[in-house]
């Protein structure tokens, strides 16, 4: 471990395996450690004894709920938009190879008490029970003009500069309700409140186009795909692709503890009496609590099911979003679920996650609005944990930490962090112009 390093990454979280994947394709020389004796991090897959064990101490779960090596549970379920940044990245590395992905079955937005489908085509918003008549007309006019927007296009522009005008501007002109508004802004362009509004328009629009790109991409039922087996093996394709470029990977390592010099810059990790040197250190909150505040807290519960989720056209994989207003609160609610189809669970059975940003010291009460739309759950596990952001200045102390999982049910937030923390990292943007349209990345089922 006397070796000098480039970079040293500490934690397989799917954030830092994605970083030394990267970082080792662009010629960087990375060490990646982990304290842990497995893969993943917080972002880690449990089979069901795991499961019972962390939840109830006690690992012996009841012989109707199946085999445990059956089950895949992520302990950060997270859909990939189809056309989105992670599909970007998994292609723009090749990490494609050692995945297969299916499609997922259905996305749904809970709106006045009922599930709804989300539409996300003219022709969609035809259809939708979500709005009557004439706003259906709005919603058509409105779905057409982001589908024909092309940046490079003045003619598409209608007169509107999006880089000045603002989201809501946008929206007033073709005079949506703040019923179609509140769908539009958290289930189609996956904002998590309504700051986006007064924001020039053009990250929603792109937003939008996003979901309507990947929802034709693969003629499913939504916009996601989710890796057959679960994300488990995520961070484990990172991994082999950063020790195919000469990355090395050390699991099991008690400690690794960062060493600062004189002047606060971190020059190395010591771990079992060896220090190994590096210029950079790259790390999840855990490695340095004090370099990092709270921001937050996520209340979950990790259901297990014997039916799909009611009121999703009997999906066997699906996500439903619960925008803040539907619920009178200041954040969404989440609802994830993947069954057998996916290899995630034993025939007949279904994992259902509802998440939430917490806003009160009672995450059971909270998440009920969500619990209550699975119909009967076999068990149910109650979690929560704190989110933690960078509170440090990275250019003084060479420390770069990610920011911790949201309670999304999707990756956007997360990639946008990594390429982030590139860009932070190597002085340079992050180059993710490939051609989807020529790389198979999901298996179309």
């Amino acid at each position: 471990m006397d070796e000098e390093y480039d970079v040293i990454v500490l934690g397989t979280g799917l954030k830092e395996c994605i970083l030394s994947g990267i970082l080792s394709v662009n010629g960087l020389k990375v060490l990646h450690m982990d304290r842990n004796d497995y893969y993943g991090g917080e972002s880690t897959s449990l089979n069901l004894n795991q499961l019972w064990k962390r939840f109830r101490g006690d690992d012996k779960p009841p012989e109707n709920l199946g085999s445990s090596k059956d089950y895949n549970i992520d302990m950060i379920p997270k859909f990939m938009m189809a056309n989105g940044a992670l599909v970007r990245v998994l292609i723009h590395t090749n990490v494609t190879k050692y995945l297969n992905f299916k499609a997922v079955d259905g996305s749904f937005v809970y709106n006045k008490g009922k599930i709804h489908k989300v539409p996300a085509t003219d022709v969609e918003a035809l259809k939708s029970p979500l709005m009557g008549l004439f706003e259906k007309r709005r919603a058509r006019k409105f779905f057409i003009y982001v589908q024909d927007y092309d940046e490079n296009d003045p003619k598409s522009h209608e007169k509107m500069d999006l880089r000045k005008v603002t989201a809501r501007e946008v929206i007033s002109k073709y005079g949506l309700d703040d019923n179609t508004v509140d769908f539009i802004g958290h289930a189609l362009a996956m904002y998590t409140d309504d700051k986006y509004l007064d924001k020039p328009a053009l990250d929603f629009i792109k937003k939008m186009k996003l979901y309507a790109e990947s929802l034709a991409r693969f003629q499913g039922g939504s916009p996601y795909i989710y890796p057959l087996y679960g994300l488990g093996e995520l961070p484990q394709a990172f991994a082999r692709l950063s020790a195919v470029y000469g990355g090395t990977y050390m699991l099991n390592k008690p400690e690794c503890k960062v060493e600062f010099d004189e002047n606060g810059k971190a020059f190395g990790v010591t771990s079992e009496g060896e220090t190994a040197k590096c210029k950079k250190v790259v790390c999840d909150p855990s490695y340095l609590p004090d370099k990092v505040g709270t921001v937050g807290k996520v209340a979950r519960a990790i259901c297990i099911m014997s039916h799909p989720i009611p009121n999703t056209s009997d999906s066997h994989s699906v996500q439903v979003i619960l925008p803040q207003k539907q619920l009178g609160r200041k954040s969404d609610m989440y609802l994830f679920c993947c069954s057998y189809s996916h290899n995630v669970a034993p025939k007949g059975k279904y994992i259902a996650f509802v998440t939430t940003e917490a806003e009160t010291d009672n995450p059971e009460m909270e998440l009920k609005p969500g619990i209550e739309l699975l119909g009967q759950v076999d068990e149910i596990f109650f979690d929560a944990y704190d989110r933690y952001e960078p509170a440090n200045k990275q250019d003084e102390d060479n420390c770069f930490i990610s920011t911790s999982y949201d309670a999304t049910t999707h990756f956007e937030s997360t990639v946008e962090d990594v390429i982030a923390m590139y860009s932070r990292i190597t002085g340079k943007n992050l180059d993710l112009t490939v051609d989807l349209s020529a790389a198979s990345a999901a298996d179309e089922e």
